[in-house]
């Protein structure tokens, strides 16, 4: 086993003197040793119970004959970070917490390791370290908080922010609104609608990494206690027989995951992440994967922000396995986790429970995939829209652009009624490097929706949207403004023409006038310091997955030398 060299023989005994220390005895030293990377704090809604969760773990390792090892890692709450400089920091996070299971997991020659996981960047950051390192571990993500109840039935996050915008309209009073701030967001859990927490849960199922059931079992539900027991006796046995995620997760897991993905009506977050961990295990996804297996994948269940249903709807009606059953024909087998049974086993076992929730093929909410990709004169490399959030009025719209260089300028033109029907906002320079750490835009699009204007007015940008962003809001944008792309050229006036079905985003420019354009724009340059100068110079473009070059060549003459060395960085 890979902790041998920390605890046998005799020149590992040092290594064993500081073991025991930690109240290790002798027979511990035969024993799989196995990491739990644990995401718990008193912040974020959706870890506040991982600890109970991580003890789960530890009962079913310690069963299985395994020894754990507990450490922390961090998480950001979007909601939390959303619309203030510590949004800038949720994507970069990702990257962080990849890193710190690496560290720990490598550090000290772990045998094994499970993830307890939940909200948006930390299941992702997880799973990238698990394709990086290919030590066996598994996921267990935290569960979706109960929806909160309202007059028009299931609430969440998203209905507080467009309840903000309502306010700044004048159609709701104070009153309401601090009704609905104390009623969406019950208790914890993730947010309870298809976010980008619980979409990243139902993947990770579907690529095999967690077991069947973890991702729609709620926080409070005892059932997620008894996933996280025998996750803990799975991983014994996976590091027993030596199975590794390399073994588990192939470019076939991805090609299902964007399949489920799709038929869900998923986060436009997955864009990024999918690409970005399947670049770890090894076998990259594009943009274009999505497009086109969106375009054959019918829009199979209606969550919130599409729809009204929540998580705890899903699950009610099979979860994931009873999506597996339904897209069946579509998928490709491959194995899981889950006792060696591979996805077909777990999609003949299931049972669809409520098909208007999970509905068959042949009667979708629509005819084909969550997400679009377009490109275009704006987007030369794509941008991407939740098309199943989208109303048909606005699936071909042209605008006139109002253009702003951050979010704040523009949810202050928003509510100040600035923005009216037949404008198209723009957002630039909040892109990966741009902003840096490419923020979402949950608090301008949830305002174009609370005041109205969800079909009258559509938004791009550069940035990214949050899983419960709705309405004509295009992001991703790419290149970025910072990087030069067309959507720095673009100015107050400026016609913009938008066509998802033909997957089309365009400016009525030509290409010279574009060119003209940016040659005399003048970036903005924010300014940065610590992880985020270090991100700007390292993240990739957002159709790239927003993805670290952890291999930029070194460009200096270090010193000593008398040419410039490439060297690793």
């Amino acid at each position: 086993m890979r902790s041998d060299a920390v605890k046998k023989g005799p020149a590992a005994a040092p290594q064993r003197s500081l073991l025991r220390a930690d109240g290790l005895v002798d027979d511990d030293f035969d024993k799989p040793f196995i990491g739990i990377a644990n995401s718990w704090n008193e912040i974020v809604p959706g870890h506040i119970h991982l600890n109970e969760i991580v003890e789960a773990v530890k009962e079913g390792i310690i069963e299985a004959g395994g020894k754990p090892f507990t450490f922390g890692v961090p998480a950001v709450c979007d909601g939390i970070a959303m619309g203030h400089n510590g949004m800038r920091y949720s994507l970069i996070s990702r990257e962080v917490i990849s890193d710190c299971c690496e560290v720990m997991v490598e550090g000290h020659a772990l045998d094994g390791w499970v993830g307890v996981s939940n909200c948006d960047k930390v299941t992702p950051g997880m799973l990238m370290a698990m394709g990086r390192m290919n030590v066996p571990g598994l996921i267990v993500t935290g569960g979706a908080m109960e929806p909160g109840v309202g007059k028009n039935g299931n609430m969440d996050l998203q209905s507080v922010f467009e309840a903000v915008g309502a306010y700044s309209a004048g159609t709701i009073d104070e009153d309401e609104l601090h009704t609905v701030e104390c009623t969406a967001c019950p208790g914890r859990g993730s947010c309870s609608g298809l976010f980008t927490a619980n979409t990243m849960a139902c993947l990770t199922e579907t690529i095999g990494l967690s077991l069947t059931g973890c991702a729609t079992a709620l926080a409070d539900d005892n059932k997620k206690l008894q996933i996280a027991r025998e996750t803990g006796k799975r991983i014994v046995k996976m590091v027993k027989k030596n199975v590794k995620p390399r073994d588990i997760v192939s470019r076939d897991s991805f090609l299902n995951a964007i399949r489920v993905d799709m038929a869900i009506g998923g986060s436009t977050n997955t864009a990024l992440h999918l690409p970005a961990i399947s670049k770890d295990f090894g076998c990259p996804v594009t943009l274009d994967d999505f497009d086109k297996i969106s375009r054959d994948t019918p829009h199979i269940t209606s969550l919130r922000p599409a729809g009204p249903y929540a998580i705890k709807d899903l699950d009610r009606a099979g979860g994931i396995p009873a999506v597996l059953k339904t897209l069946k024909d579509k998928l490709i087998n491959a194995p899981t986790a889950n006792n060696g049974r591979s996805i077909f086993e777990i999609a003949d076992a299931a049972t669809v429970l409520d098909p208007e929730v999970i509905r068959p093929l042949d009667n979708p909410f629509h005819k084909q995939g969550g997400i679009a990709v377009l490109k275009g004169n704006i987007a030369p490399e794509g941008s991407v829209i939740k098309q199943a959030a989208v109303s048909p009025r606005m699936m071909k719209f042209t605008g006139t652009a109002k253009v702003f260089n951050g979010e704040a300028a523009a949810a202050e033109a928003i509510t100040s009624g600035k923005i009216v029907a037949g404008d198209v906002v723009v957002i630039r320079y909040e892109g990966p490097k741009g902003a840096p750490g490419m923020p979402e835009m949950l608090s301008p699009t949830s305002l174009i929706i609370g005041r109205g204007l969800g079909e009258e007015v559509a938004l791009i940008t550069d940035g990214r949207f949050s899983g419960a962003s709705r309405g004509g809001a295009i992001g991703h944008v790419s290149p970025e403004a910072y990087a030069g792309g067309p959507i720095a050229a673009l100015n107050d006036g400026d016609i913009i023409d938008i066509d998802i079905p033909e997957r089309k985003l365009n400016v009525r420019l030509t290409d010279e006038e574009i060119a003209k354009r940016l040659k005399e724009a003048t970036r903005v340059r924010r300014s940065v310091h610590g992880v985020q100068k270090k991100y700007r110079q390292l993240v990739s473009s957002g159709a790239d997955g927003a993805y670290l070059n952890r291999f930029k060549p070194f460009r200096g003459t270090p010193l000593g030398f008398t040419q410039p060395i490439p060297i690793a960085i």
